[in-house]
């Protein structure tokens, strides 16, 4: 038995579809897709229409290129498994200045993306004096020396926050933007608008990509964002077993649930090891189109209180289409990136219909 991850494939597509509206766009696809199926969603993404994906994981990126031969696969986490790169014809981010001088005789050749820090500050070039540095370094050398300059990008990390701080990110990211525009350096491929704010700002002047995660697979990406989000997936597991409990009776790890009357309850086949977060635990669940409390979570068990409309073998709902991961992100469990790559595929069965 055991927790099933099941996702409706043409609903997974059509949100594709909807949430990218034709424009040219970089699927993030890290962390097995969200935890949807690296090679499912990559398949599903293609029919969509997509036709670049990214990634922090070089394994993730060979497996994409194993998939597919002619999409673009970028690699966003610094890397120097150059021979790799090359073998697989994979883009990667250049992420500083400090980069560059220690690994510049090895990325002849690679296609690479110049990395701005802006304000979220995880990792790039701290201005565009930087950057135009290395590229008039790189004009020194000899043509075979060279990377080719294919793109340049940053991560917006403010954009689902509306106390100002979004607006002075985008601000000072347009100006680097504007800086090459006026040195007439020609970069094919300029992304940094993730799902929150395409949403918020539609494509940016002068952009060639969105770069996509959480509205590719159903998460609206702030409370109350416009537009249609549908969640595909839903995760599930059986009732196993139904415990009849005495008023005072205590069950879970260190009596995590005290009955405080006669009641029941049933011992559900999934738990904290395949990935439910224990904050999670604090909300309902569903069983037969009704709502029930979670009263204890263990490693590979989770216990409901329910009545007698609940018989072992009934199916246990945690996330579904009345159960939605960004809701439980509005009550504070967590992002929805968050929550879904907690999942462990490892213990649970994928389900595609």
């Amino acid at each position: 038995m055991g927790g099933t991850f099941s996702i409706n494939q043409k609903e997974f597509i059509n949100q594709a579809q909807n949430i990218t509206k034709n424009i040219p766009t970089i699927a993030v696809v890290k962390n097995n897709a969200y935890n949807h199926g690296l090679e499912f969603s990559v398949k599903c993404f293609i029919e969509a229409g997509i036709k670049a994906f990214g990634t922090t994981n070089i394994a993730e990126a060979v497996k994409i290129r194993e998939i597919n031969q002619e999409v673009r696969i970028f690699l966003m986490n610094p890397t120097a498994e150059f021979d790799a790169v090359r073998q697989y014809q994979l883009d990667i981010t250049l992420p500083s200045l400090e980069y560059y001088k220690k690994y510049q005789q090895s990325l002849n050749g690679i296609n690479v993306h110049l990395e701005y820090a802006g304000l979220f500050n995880r990792s790039g070039f701290n201005s565009a004096e930087e950057m135009l540095e290395v590229l008039h370094h790189e004009k020194k050398l000899d043509e075979t020396e060279r990377f080719n300059l294919t793109g340049l990008w940053t991560h917006f990390g403010y954009a689902d926050e509306f106390d100002g701080v979004y607006e002075e990110e985008r601000e000072g990211w347009l100006s680097i933007v504007e800086t090459f525009q006026k040195r007439d350096i020609r970069i094919p491929v300029i992304h940094a608008q993730n799902t929150a704010s395409f949403v918020r700002d539609g494509l940016f002047d002068g952009h060639t990509h969105l770069r996509l995660g959480v509205g590719l697979y159903g998460g609206t990406p702030y409370e109350e964002a416009p537009g249609t989000y549908n969640q595909s997936i839903s995760l599930s597991a059986p009732v196993i077993q139904i415990r009849p409990l005495s008023k005072g009776m205590p069950c879970g790890y260190s009596a995590a649930f005290v009955a405080k009357k006669d009641t029941k309850a049933a011992v559900v086949d999934i738990g904290y090891g395949d990935g439910i977060m224990r904050s999670r635990a604090s909300y309902e669940c569903e069983i037969n189109g009704k709502m029930y409390p979670i009263r204890a979570l263990m490693m590979s068990h989770m216990l409901v209180e329910v009545d007698d409309c609940v018989s072992t073998a009934d199916t246990v709902y945690i996330y579904n289409k009345n159960l939605r991961v960004d809701d439980f992100r509005n009550r504070g469990i967590g992002a929805v990136s968050e929550q879904l790559g907690a999942l462990n595929f490892q213990t649970l069965k994928q389900e595609v219909y």
